[in-house]
């Protein structure tokens, strides 16, 4: 078994090719020992102290070193170990069980409301809008739970492809915004679940619900939230927030609805409201005398 050295334009990083194919298709990154459980080979370059990273692609295994070594001192060694291990006849990778990550972008946007950030994704990471306010609301979503770790994380705001995360006033976003992005675009990309099934159950059934109630209601309910639905709620996402409908009284011509993400307790939510949502809804539905008055989430 012949490997051939190579440098690459990193000092730290060094090629080592081989005769012959080492993986049938793609390629393999392992940070540490711990993500290498499928590649018995990675691991055992991982015992090394001054290895840092193990990349294996095609024919060759790429290797980033800690600085306490220069690789003209162990470069051999590490070859002729590669060579033995290949030459044994043992697995390299066992591609069928190894979960590969998914290339993953979070950016950060501002919103409204000072106090919250919205994080966006470019993946959808769950099926409809859902709020936790505690850690005790997030028992079905290991990401919300993870996040609430964070002693400056005051409550959570998940739709579609994006987080809006609420702080206490402690916290400073220019200290903290990079270490939540990155937390965010690790989570995603190493594969763990958003949501537990018990959630996605709940979601079915509480969607189901609401569909029910819906055909019950009466008809300037059904054309608020066909207007809520059509030209408030896409506006509203874009700003990291959501509104839901709770109810119309005819008789004194309110609307109640709910203001979640970075619309709860959003300092121009009011003006919002007077000034945006209530006027639309007055002049589609032809009804001066109609109000609106929003529930923070």
């Amino acid at each position: 078994m012949s490997i051939t050295i190579k440098p690459t334009n990193r000092e730290t990083i060094l090629k080592f090719e081989t005769e012959q194919f080492l993986v049938n298709a793609g390629s393999f990154q392992f940070n540490n020992i711990d993500e290498a459980k499928n590649s018995p080979l990675s691991q055992q370059l991982f015992y090394l102290p001054f290895v840092k990273k193990v990349f294996i692609s095609s024919n060759f295994i790429a290797i980033e070193r800690y600085d306490i070594v220069e690789w003209k001192d162990v470069q051999e060694e590490v070859a002729n170990q590669i060579a033995a291990y290949i030459k044994s006849g043992q697995p390299i990778i066992d591609e069928k069980t190894i979960v590969k990550k998914t290339a993953v972008t979070v950016y950060a946007e501002s919103t409204p409301n000072p106090g919250v950030l919205k994080f966006v994704a470019n993946k959808k990471l769950v099926p409809v809008a859902m709020e936790f306010n505690n850690i005790d609301e997030s028992k079905y979503s290991p990401l919300a739970m993870d996040l609430f770790q964070f002693p400056f994380v005051k409550s959570l705001f998940f739709e579609d492809n994006f987080i809006a995360i609420s702080k206490y006033d402690i916290a400073d976003w220019n200290d903290i915004t990079i270490e939540l992005r990155e937390f965010i675009r690790n989570y995603i990309e190493s594969g763990k679940r958003v949501l537990e099934d018990e959630a996605l159950s709940q979601l079915e059934e509480k969607e189901q619900k609401t569909t029910v109630e819906n055909i019950n209601l009466d008809i300037t309910s059904k054309e608020i939230i066909k207007i809520l639905e059509e030209y408030v709620k896409p506006a509203v996402a874009s700003d990291g927030g959501n509104i839901e409908f709770k109810s119309y009284n005819s008789e004194t011509h309110k609307v109640s609805v709910l203001l979640q993400g970075a619309c709860s307790g959003c300092p121009s939510s009011t003006f919002t409201l007077k000034n945006g949502i209530e006027t639309m809804l007055k002049e589609m539905l032809n009804n001066q005398n109609l109000t609106v008055e929003a529930l923070n989430g």
